[in-house]
């Protein structure tokens, strides 16, 4: 689209999703990508979700165009030690690689 203006971190109480919690948030991310084709983008989404209710904070993102239309970005932010242990628990000595997937 023509016309961007670019992007501000903005908060999330800022956002339409003021008030979601971890839960929510992480089923907007199922909503919003888990329909995309693609077992790569699939994988992505379950360690996203992973992510998100392991405590890795989220980081929401204004995006706008000149033409008044703005859409809130959302990803994940630096990943949390909790996370950070699950994933290295999922492992399990080396039974099983862990993936995490491509973004769409």
């Amino acid at each position: 689209m023509n016309g961007y203006l670019g992007e501000i971190v903005v908060q999330q109480e800022d956002t339409k999703y003021k008030g979601f919690s971890k839960v929510d948030m992480a089923m907007v991310h199922i909503e919003r990508y888990g329909g995309i084709d693609g077992d790569h983008h699939k994988t992505w989404v379950l360690d996203q979700v992973a992510r998100i209710l392991k405590g890795t904070p989220i980081i929401f993102k204004e995006a706008a165009w000149d033409n008044g239309y703005v859409e809130i970005r959302i990803e994940t932010g630096e990943p949390s030690k909790k996370y950070t242990k699950w994933a290295k628990d999922m492992l399990c000595g080396g039974k099983y690689d862990y993936d995490v997937g491509i973004a769409p």
